[in-house]
């Protein structure tokens, strides 16, 4: 649905780091209703300093700029008929929201955490019993377990919706025809992992696990190259398996760059320890790429399936060895085909898409 023009929607966008491809979805939801949007945000984290550029009907506000009493005027100057906001982390946010919310104006926690069912999630969940409803009307989870859990803290399944995340996937569809075509013409024996060197991405695990079957002559003419920076990237790249003549470590990469960069790769990996969902999986199976998931991935729940890869126990050596020799024993013909999956797969949910929730909670006023 799109508002006509000169109704603009207003829309409080309270958020914790930005990234492009959370910009892209707001961009499509400024043309989708018309709405205007305001974000207040974190500052760009070092490890990916991502240029954010300019988007017109969205007005980003820096939250260090600003103490409670601030970012209580600046939502009551706005004037939002909508509220979303990170979660509980930011205490000012939660704030803003019990004052919206005591003024008619639905407030939605967007959340990417899955239900695991641990003591810190049961109290969680019994707590929110007490605070939640009068802080938040609505939530919009990344997934269906993340959706357990917004059940579990007294959520409604009429007031939840699942697709928080969406890739920006305009440049990966884009560019896949033509990397398709590069890939049929000599398919890259290359994996790439994309993702902040920190110890929860799983990188030197990666390393160790591909460094070992290149020594035992298992991998092929196979190589791995990893994009990213951060506080392990030195310790990673500087490990006895970092180090290794087969594997790349090729640093940040803006969003701009990064079709040009996966279309030199043929698989994707990414074994995270710890990873509430993932959107760097849609964008590579965009691309066309097989992907190997740990099982501590969130987004395989959308994009994994046995046509297009596999997944291994997170921080399993062994298992995830076994995902890169099934890969590798792969002839090019069914690489291709893995990835035509992937790409259909990662196409199914679009900013656009993602829009039309947003306008679904402004239809809830």
């Amino acid at each position: 649905m799109a508002y006509p023009m000169g109704s603009h929607r207003r829309v409080l966008v309270l958020y914790t780091e930005l990234a492009p491809y959370v910009l892209a979805c707001l961009d499509a939801w400024v043309k989708l209703a018309d709405v205007r949007i305001d974000v207040v945000r974190w500052p760009v984290n070092a490890e990916a300093p991502f240029v954010l550029g300019d988007h017109p009907g969205i007005t980003l506000h820096d939250r260090r700029s600003m103490d409670d009493a601030a970012l209580l005027g600046l939502a009551q100057q706005c004037k939002p008929d909508v509220v979303l906001a990170s979660g509980w982390i930011d205490k000012a946010y939660l704030k803003v929201c019990r004052a919206m919310l005591a003024k008619g104006v639905p407030t939605c926690m967007t959340f990417d955490t899955a239900w695991r069912g641990t003591p810190k999630q049961w109290l969680s969940a019994l707590l929110g019993r007490f605070w939640i409803p009068r802080t938040y009307s609505h939530a919009w989870t990344t997934g269906d377990e993340q959706a357990k859990y917004a059940a579990r803290l007294g959520f409604l399944p009429s007031r939840t919706r699942i697709g928080f995340y969406a890739a920006d996937v305009g440049p990966f569809i884009a560019a896949f025809p033509r990397s398709r075509e590069m890939r049929a013409a000599k398919y890259p024996h290359r994996f790439v992992h994309v993702a902040r060197y920190i110890p929860t991405k799983g990188q030197q695990v990666l390393c160790d696990a591909f460094a070992d079957l290149c020594d035992r002559g298992l991998a092929g003419d196979w190589e791995l190259h990893l994009v990213g920076i951060g506080e392990c990237y030195e310790q990673v790249r500087n490990s006895p398996s970092g180090k290794h003549p087969r594997i790349v470590h090729r640093g940040f990469v803006q969003a701009r760059d990064m079709p040009a960069v996966l279309a030199d790769h043929g698989v994707s990996v990414l074994p995270s320890l710890y990873e509430p969902w993932g959107v760097v999986v849609q964008e590579h199976a965009c691309m066309g790429l097989p992907l190997l998931l740990s099982d501590a991935v969130g987004a395989r729940e959308f994009f994994l399936e046995a046509e297009n890869g596999s997944q291994h126990s997170a921080g399993d050596k062994s298992d995830l060895q076994r995902s890169l020799l099934n890969m590798i024993a792969k002839s090019d013909t069914q690489l291709l085909q893995c990835g035509d999956h992937s790409a259909e797969l990662g196409a199914r949910y679009t900013p656009t898409d993602w829009a039309r929730i947003g306008t679904e909670f402004l239809l809830s006023t």
